[in-house]
């Protein structure tokens, strides 16, 4: 819920067949990008971590006299929530840091800590990683409470000195769950 009252949804668009959600679940067709005191934070589920295109920005270029000089970004923030086992935790780690990398963006990853009810281990590692693809915390084996200030100057500073989002291939992802 924001500050404001208003809240929404987001279902998770990629359904774990190993573990059999594709059999219990319907998979989401839409992201959810909230905006919470200036900052867009883009909303994703555990297993989504591992499909870059459903987590790319599809920027809004800002055309000018000599072309398309500009762009703005579609979110600032990528947060995902997730159950990541310790034995994928190095997968975990690396996805987070290209996500933030290749989408220009600060990238939360929670994960869960301890045993699960199948003894599986869950280490957290628990990061927020900065637009190029620095670690400004992390946290493993062990629950945790952690704030931290995300620089906005800094934010825009890598988008304006490296403005790769403007090069991105223009696409569209089309949902056909019919076929």
């Amino acid at each position: 819920m924001l500050p404001n009252g208003q809240y929404g949804v987001y279902d998770k668009r990629h359904r774990f067949g190993y573990a059999g959600e594709d059999n219990h679940y319907t998979a989401g067709n839409k992201r959810l990008i909230a905006s919470v005191k200036g900052w867009k934070l883009n909303l994703q589920v555990c297993y989504d971590l591992r499909f870059p295109v459903w987590a790319r920005q599809s920027p809004t270029p800002i055309p000018s006299q000599e072309g398309i000089k500009d762009s703005v970004a579609e979110y600032d923030v990528l947060i995902y929530v997730a159950n990541w086992p310790e034995k994928r935790s190095h997968a975990w780690k690396t996805l987070l840091q290209a996500r933030a990398i290749e989408n220009q963006c600060y990238v939360v990853g929670v994960n869960r800590t301890g045993n699960d009810g199948n003894a599986i281990y869950h280490s957290g590692d628990s990061m927020i990683i900065d637009p190029m693809g620095e670690v400004l915390y992390t946290k493993k084996d062990e629950e945790d409470i952690f704030t931290i200030r995300l620089d906005k100057e800094h934010l825009q500073s890598v988008r304006e000195k490296l403005p790769f989002l403007k090069d991105a291939d223009g696409f569209m992802i089309i949902n056909d769950f019919d076929n």
